[in-house]
């Protein structure tokens, strides 16, 4: 990972007034190698893990590098899923309320320390916590508010039950209690983020709705993303969500929802382009290139650790999950609800991010933008290094797809370099991990390589038209299937 965020950044900071005479990174032949890879697992989970749609994303700074939609955004009719697909993507939501609170607090019109009875003046809740200090209006934003999870009412796991509205929502908070002393523990809490929306409307004197209309989306230039579910394209270019896989394999179909009350913690909808223009606005605005939403600098406080758990299990921003991977800090939310699954994943300070949106209640976006951040990064970090192919040998005869007829599951090699790259298809709960390797080595002979050391040989047969029909390693026979 370091080595590639490394060589990620000299890229990123070497492209400067090149820019424009660059070619698009989505032309380069490695990066085309690498999404190659990354397409034909992603393929293989529709099948395996019978996922209805999933549409994914990769951003290199201002450049889309690579989108695409896969299955059906709707079974029963046969719509094909697209980049401009939209889904519920639930919790990201708080992505965009977290940026309007701190609109406000860069206003003045309101600080994180100031505790939320200052500006709902309806706020109550009964602290079963002796000695606990006020819900700040900065808890919310890091779940340290001491709050409950939910508002006190089913809308999550009966289909039949609506979403509060805030005056329900506002009732029912004179039945609940804190469940930590405030400023104590980590709660994940989207009660916590339907009070900072409303907090939102109370003190800018708009609808919650419009305040994020005209002062973020609008401003951010999304096309697609609403505020609401859009009922209206239920089915076509709004995903039909479905519940997760039963014993007899079947889906049922799941209903449109209004989020009413919790809409700020859970109601947003969105596209892959658009949570790509999203990504691309937070590397414009941190390096300071866009001002018009945020300050490059409250987007920075933002996106660093602003609350630890006392056990070092939990780190968050204001409003953003910020974690480290090997040593570089990922920053990341994920969205869950009935019928979709999803995951925004940026590493900020080298200006690359991975979007994967699924309409299903088991859908793996996380493993998916995990995996195009380490393929797709690792193609990035050797665009300088020249690919020359072994002995003039068209390496692209063996690629395939290839299976045993006993094990099941598939074998998936496809050209990387000079190379050829083994991806294991068939289990939708594994990512991708690490890639096999093949080099060349005669007579339609390879070899994998392992830590830059030779290990079995795979020999390959082919047929009269010269392309390869199966291969054996392991004294084990590979049928090509595809």
């Amino acid at each position: 990972m370091r080595l590639f965020v490394f060589s990620l950044f000299l890229l990123i900071s070497n492209s400067g007034a090149a820019e424009d005479a660059r070619p698009p990174l989505s032309e380069h032949p490695r990066i085309k190698d690498a999404i190659g890879l990354v397409d034909a697992w992603i393929d293989s989970l529709l099948d395996y893990g019978q996922v209805p749609g999933i549409s994914v994303g990769f951003v290199v700074d201002q450049e889309l590098v690579f989108a695409k939609g896969y299955g059906y955004s709707n079974l029963e009719n046969k719509i094909r899923t697209e980049t401009d697909t939209i889904y519920s993507v639930c919790s990201i939501s708080k992505l965009f309320t977290s940026i309007g609170i701190m609109q406000l607090r860069d206003s003045g019109v309101l600080t994180l320390r100031d505790p939320i009875e200052r500006h709902l003046k309806w706020f109550a809740i009964e602290s079963g916590h002796l000695g606990s200090g006020p819900v700040r209006v900065g808890g919310l934003l890091t779940h340290s508010s001491g709050l409950p999870r939910e508002s006190d009412f089913p809308y999550w796991t009966r289909l039949d039950f609506p979403f509060p509205e805030q005056e329900q929502m506002k009732e029912q908070l004179k039945e609940q209690t804190t469940i930590y002393p405030a400023e104590t523990r980590f709660q994940y809490s989207n009660l916590g983020f339907a009070l900072a929306g409303a907090i939102l409307a109370d003190t800018s004197g708009l609808t919650y709705q419009q305040y994020m209309e005209q002062k973020v989306i609008g401003p951010m230039g999304l096309q697609d993303t609403r505020p609401y579910f859009p009922t209206r394209l239920h089915g076509d270019q709004m995903a039909t969500g479905y519940a997760g896989l039963r014993r007899d394999r079947v889906r049922k179909e799941l209903p449109p929802f209004d989020t009413g009350a919790i809409t700020p913690a859970a109601g947003f909808t969105s596209t892959v382009k658009d949570l790509s223009r999203f990504a691309s606005w937070n590397f414009r605005t941190l390096s300071g290139q866009d001002d018009t939403v945020l300050e490059g600098n409250t987007l920075r406080e933002m996106q660093r650790v602003n609350w630890v758990d006392p056990d070092w299990k939990s780190s968050w921003g204001l409003g953003f999950s910020v974690s480290q991977e090997q040593g570089e800090t990922v920053v990341s939310h994920g969205g869950a609800c009935p019928g979709y699954i999803t995951h925004f994943a940026m590493l900020p300070k080298f200006k690359v991010a991975a979007i994967a949106l699924t309409n299903s209640a088991d859908g793996p976006a996380s493993l998916i933008t995990t995996s195009l951040i380490k393929v797709v990064g690792s193609a990035l970090r050797s665009l300088d290094t020249p690919v020359e192919s072994p002995v003039n040998l068209d390496l692209s005869i063996f690629a395939g797809n290839y299976s045993t007829n006993v094990w099941g599951g598939e074998i998936a090699l496809r050209v990387s370099g000079n190379e050829l790259a083994v991806i294991l298809l068939g289990n939708p709960r594994v990512p991708m991990g690490e890639i096999q390797k093949l080099r060349y080595l005669e007579a339609n002979t390879f070899v994998r390589v392992e830590d830059n050391e030779p290990r079995e040989f795979w020999h390959f047969e082919l047929d009269e038209s010269g392309r390869a029909v199966q291969f054996k390693r392991h004294q084990g026979l590979y049928s090509r299937i595809d």
